[in-house]
């Protein structure tokens, strides 16, 4: 006997609609509560903060990630930045516009292992580089004085590596 696999329509900002499966959708805790609200009935979800190329990318995570066990809470403390898999390397090759895309998608789908992913490959981004090094990275414009600058430097002058 074949169980039917249930399937959920997501729709993105801009109005386009995906069909998932519902084990797919349930990656994310925001769609699996409301999707155990509506109860077993077909429904649409509306995803107002999300675009569709992202939604795209989010999907295709939580489709490779669908049967992967739960990450217990000490788990999280032992993976460093470096114990980044293959395929989610590869899945985060992308410009820096997609990547905080990604980021944010995350954060509001409550996709927490993709919000770890996409928050480590930033961190990857920003290890061993100068505070002016991060700013060419990030496009980030100084706004600091010089004699802010200086005095940021003498207060946090305790974490710096020796």
């Amino acid at each position: 006997m074949v169980t039917e696999v249930k399937r959920v329509k997501l729709t993105s900002s801009e109005g386009t609609e995906f069909q998932v499966d519902r084990n797919v959708a349930e990656r994310s805790v925001l769609l699996k509560n409301m999707l155990d609200d509506v109860g077993e009935s077909d429904c649409a979800i509306p995803l107002p903060n999300v675009t569709g190329p992202i939604l795209t990318k989010v999907i295709e995570y939580c489709t490779h990630h669908k049967d992967d066990p739960p990450v217990s809470h000490e788990d999280e403390f032992k993976k460093g930045s470096e114990d980044i898999d293959d395929w989610d390397a590869e899945f985060c090759k992308v410009d820096q516009g997609t990547l905080f895309e990604l980021i944010l998608s995350a954060n509001y789908l409550d996709i927490k292992p993709l919000l770890d992913l996409t928050c480590k490959t930033v961190a990857n981004m920003i290890k061993g580089k100068s505070p002016d090094e991060i700013r060419r990275t990030f496009n980030i414009e100084n706004d600091f004085s010089p004699a802010e600058e200086e005095q940021v430097k003498f207060e946090n002058d305790w974490c710096e590596e020796r």
